[in-house]
């Protein structure tokens, strides 16, 4: 027995044992349709930075100072609680959480700690050392009432403003913002802080910067922490965005590691408007936010919104065998494809906390694929290459070699840069919404193209240098093509994507963004596709080398 066999065997029966002893675990990567949580939750007034329990059953927000003010309050904002019986339950009516935590002042910005018998807002009650502090209330179980809000002390907080606190799930660190960064060592108008203790009982430390890769020259606030530690929430006015303020991520891979550059949450979530305050749930399924988007009942509400797991890696249609044999291939590698636990975004090596995820999602069916077409490329002969989800097959034409074990996955389509490509039927419109585009290629030659819309335009190409480039853009005469600085005809191979999000395009090389730009809109196409050739089959555009695994979404792909 080989040992991959083995080493396929032994977690064949890992897996059996996590199903067994009913591991709970949730994949998150694709999010859902985000809901308004409804006119129960959500008034005339400004709700606000969203606090959900541990266990799902209590929600804790904000009403914005300002007007109107929510009906039986207390001061210029006040803390509320919305409650419900099982989270298949609908939420209840909100409760002020009366006058011993809420002030004739403003109480903001509540968050949950993760045994909910603490709960930290920012105020600007008499009492503190600032304009907004950070103050803390506690319970002795969940049954019973608030105590008096306590301080956090000088050591936290200063003599200007903190706001937007956020507890980690052991109670030992801190995030929380400052109001227009008077602390020395900033970057921006606002700046996210965190600081630690050694124990529960131990003060809090000097508040620490978390550096240049989570804070901007702009507005960088309402910090909210994983429950693994490992991902960091937070909304910014950060360049690139989609609005005003929008909600992004960083993540790090362990706890004393370096947080990386903030990811945007993209379009499905951001909008034109104002997005932030985002909560993590502690199972990473479902993300809560406030939003002033059309639909609402006031200026700003509160939303959530599904984390969905991807765990189809082969996708066809069902969680199966084929998976788990997928992700045991790339057993102990740094693999984003199958590195989908622990919640809510991995922890950069696939191991058994991804096989607990996909245990969950065995044998189940996927209702709704958001792979638009998928040429494997795998044929061993013939003049079809196969579309995987749509059945749109491509036609094999000119001078063209299938290269059954040359592929990077499985086989490939050789090309000889002088005839020979695929044509295939319509697949995508670029100008309908977001939209993703991957392929594997080995070799080509400046100024050749690897998948073009006919008559329309060259989807991905090289230019004069070898450089990876797109053409796709708006109808405007101004509108030109995305260069990046990445040569790609060395002969190895390599991973090409394009990516609109709605508002700009990105082209990524081996998952590396390597260009980026504003593009309001897309000229829109209903013409089929040339795979390895230009958009008018000229002389000089035919490719030459390999291409694989060619893949269009109609969502935002992470590469």
């Amino acid at each position: 027995m080989s040992s991959k066999t083995s080493k396929k065997v032994y977690l064949l029966i890992v897996l059996t044992l996590l199903i067994n002893i009913g591991g709970n675990a949730k994949a998150d990567f694709i999010f859902g349709t985000p809901t308004n949580l409804g006119s129960t939750v959500n008034s005339t007034a400004c709700e606000n930075a969203p606090s959900i329990s541990t266990d799902g059953l209590e929600l804790y927000f904000a009403d914005h100072g300002g007007s109107p003010l929510r009906p039986g309050g207390y001061g210029g904002g006040d803390l509320w609680v919305t409650i419900r019986s099982t989270k298949d339950d609908p939420w209840g009516v909100p409760m002020n959480l009366g006058p011993v935590v809420n002030s004739s002042a403003n109480d903001e910005h509540p968050r949950l700690s993760a045994d909910s018998l603490s709960l930290y807002f920012s105020s600007t009650r008499e009492g503190g050392s600032g304009a907004f502090d950070l103050w803390v209330t506690t319970r002795q179980t969940k049954d019973s009432p608030w105590n008096d809000p306590v301080n956090l002390g000088s050591t936290v907080n200063s003599k200007y403003s903190e706001g937007n606190p956020s507890i980690s799930s052991d109670g030992l660190s801190l995030y929380f913002s400052d109001f227009q960064n008077f602390r020395p060592g900033g970057y921006g108008m606002w700046d996210i802080y965190v600081t630690t203790r050694p124990t529960i009982s131990d003060p809090w430390d000097i508040p620490v910067n978390l550096g240049s890769n989570v804070n901007s020259p702009g507005i960088d606030a309402s910090p909210n922490i994983s429950s693994d530690g490992l991902v960091l929430f937070l909304n910014s006015d950060l360049s690139g965005g989609f609005g005003f303020s929008d909600i992004w991520m960083t993540r790090r891979k362990k706890q004393d590691a370096e947080w990386e550059p903030l990811v945007n949450l993209g379009p499905t979530i951001n909008r034109s408007g104002f997005e932030a305050t985002p909560d993590i749930s502690s199972d990473g399924s479902t993300l809560y936010f406030c939003s002033e988007r059309p639909g609402g009942f006031g200026d700003v509400d509160l939303l959530q919104v599904s984390i969905e797991p991807v765990v189809d890696f082969n996708i066809d249609g069902i969680v199966d065998s084929k998976d788990m044999c997928f992700m045991v291939d790339h057993w102990g590698e740094d693999f984003p494809l199958c590195d989908i636990g622990p919640t809510p975004f991995g922890d950069g090596i696939v191991d058994v906390h991804d096989i607990v995820v996909l245990a969950e999602y065995l044998f189940k069916d996927i209702p709704e694929s958001t792979l638009v077409a998928h040429w494997a490329l795998d044929e061993t002969e013939g003049m079809f290459a196969g579309d995987s989800v749509g059945g749109n097959d491509a036609v094999v034409l000119g001078g063209a070699i299938w290269q059954p074990s040359g592929g990077q996955v499985d086989g490939a389509l050789q090309l000889d840069g002088a005839s020979g490509y695929a044509i295939t039927g319509f697949a995508l419109n670029p100008a309908d919404g977001p939209f993703s585009i991957f392929a594997w290629i080995k070799g080509g030659a400046p100024g050749q193209v690897i998948l073009s819309q006919q008559l329309t335009s060259d989807w991905l190409g090289l230019d004069a240098e070898g450089r990876l480039m797109t053409e796709l853009n708006s109808s405007d005469q101004l509108a030109g093509p995305l260069l990046s600085k990445i040569v790609i005809t060395d002969g190895q191979w390599h991973y090409i994507g394009l990516v609109w999000h709605g508002s700009y395009r990105t082209l990524y090389v081996d998952g590396v963004a390597v260009a980026e730009d504003i593009q309001d809109g897309l000229e829109s196409s209903e013409n089929g596709l040339n795979i390895g050739a230009g958009k008018m089959t000229q002389t000089g555009t035919y490719f030459s080398g390999l291409i694989d695994d060619v893949r269009i979404y109609n969502r935002v792909l992470s590469p």
